[in-house]
């Protein structure tokens, strides 16, 4: 009976310690196995059974990419400014072996490690190149972090500084050089604005004057066209007038009338000139009015004209009641003024 007894509690024991010591290992998580005190194996996801008092679970290690967010850290740049630099690691563990026998704290080793290395890259630059580098000190940060922590079986994908907090003086300079920076940019773009406008303004007045231009021209031509048009006919019209003449077989009689209706027509008015054809007198024979134009034959004689007589202007300062010095006065101003116009008579 004891020695049934004894078998139960044997087979209850060893079903407790098989359950006990059975393993189900989470998706990306990895379990470093030793054995008797020595590396044995490394358990990924799934189901695994331990001996029990040889096996032991030293690390549970987690294969997700981790989020490192360290604290700020004070940097001196190369032109001796204070900056506080806040960075973000993202790593993942590629080994977990390395990971638990590599180094004693990797997150820890990484932390300080990071933060040296962003004094020496940034101690390298001034603030102003610091500022606007910011993908540069991320990518020779990852380079330098990766390649440190292959040993420890930490993969470091990536490198972001969150923030560059500078002195709170600095910000103040930073604050009107960006406050003057933008007043001259808004005039470097109202001068723009205004040079645009005035050229294209000016290439509006210059199309206007070329268009006005074309106008004028078009209707100078348009104009000289009528004029030529105008005169074509006319000059048709007396060609086709000279044309009937010619057909109507009109004498030399009536041509010589309609010659001394033209002089009729040049003589009238206040002309100074009278312009005389060189057959006058014998046309004038032929039609018998030749005695009375020129005074031949019996035409009466046209009397000379009487010249007027020059009055004498009076004087009307002389009267009754002057004296003989005046009248001497005046005889001699008349005398200076006919001498005067006898000079200036054209010889």
């Amino acid at each position: 009976m004891f020695g049934a007894i004894v078998k139960i509690v044997l087979i209850i024991v060893v079903i407790a310690l098989i359950v006990t010591n059975i393993r189900i290992v989470p998706q990306e998580y990895a379990f470093v196995i030793e054995r008797l005190g020595k590396y044995r194996t490394t358990w990924q996801a799934g189901l695994h059974l331990k001996i029990p008092f040889i096996d032991r679970v030293v690390n549970k290690v987690s294969l997700k990419e981790q989020v490192l967010d360290f604290p700020p850290q004070p940097v001196i740049t190369k032109d001796n400014v204070s900056v506080y630099v806040d960075s973000v690691v993202f790593s993942k563990v590629f080994d977990p072996r390395l990971y638990t026998y590599g180094v004693e704290n990797p997150l820890f080793g990484l932390e300080n490690l990071s933060a040296t290395t962003l004094r020496s890259i940034i101690g390298n630059m001034e603030l102003d190149t610091t500022l606007s580098s910011r993908d540069e000190i991320n990518s020779q940060m990852e380079s330098i972090l990766d390649e440190a922590t292959d040993a420890w079986g930490v993969k470091v994908n990536r490198v972001e500084l969150k923030n560059i907090n500078p002195p709170s003086e600095i910000e103040e300079v930073m604050t009107k050089q960006m406050r003057a920076e933008r007043e001259r940019r808004q005039t470097v773009l109202e001068a723009q604005a205004h040079q645009e406008s005035v050229v294209a303004r000016a290439e509006g007045d210059k199309k206007a004057m070329v268009l006005s231009a074309e106008a004028e021209k078009a209707a100078k031509i348009a104009l000289a066209e009528g004029e030529a048009e105008s005169i074509k006919l006319v000059y048709e019209a007396q060609a086709q007038g000279l044309e009937m003449l010619r057909e109507a077989h009109i004498d030399e009689s009536v041509l010589r009338l309609k010659g001394l209706e033209a002089l009729r027509d040049v003589a009238d008015g206040n002309a100074t000139k009278i312009y005389m054809p060189t057959d006058i007198a014998s046309t004038i024979t032929s039609l018998g009015v030749v005695g009375e134009a020129l005074g031949v034959g019996d035409a009466t004689k046209i009397a000379p004209a009487v010249p007027r007589e020059k009055k004498t202007a009076v004087d009307p300062c002389l009267h009754e009641g002057v004296s003989a010095e005046s009248v001497r006065a005046a005889a001699t101003g008349d005398s200076i003024r006919e001498k005067l116009q006898s000079e200036r008579k054209p010889l």
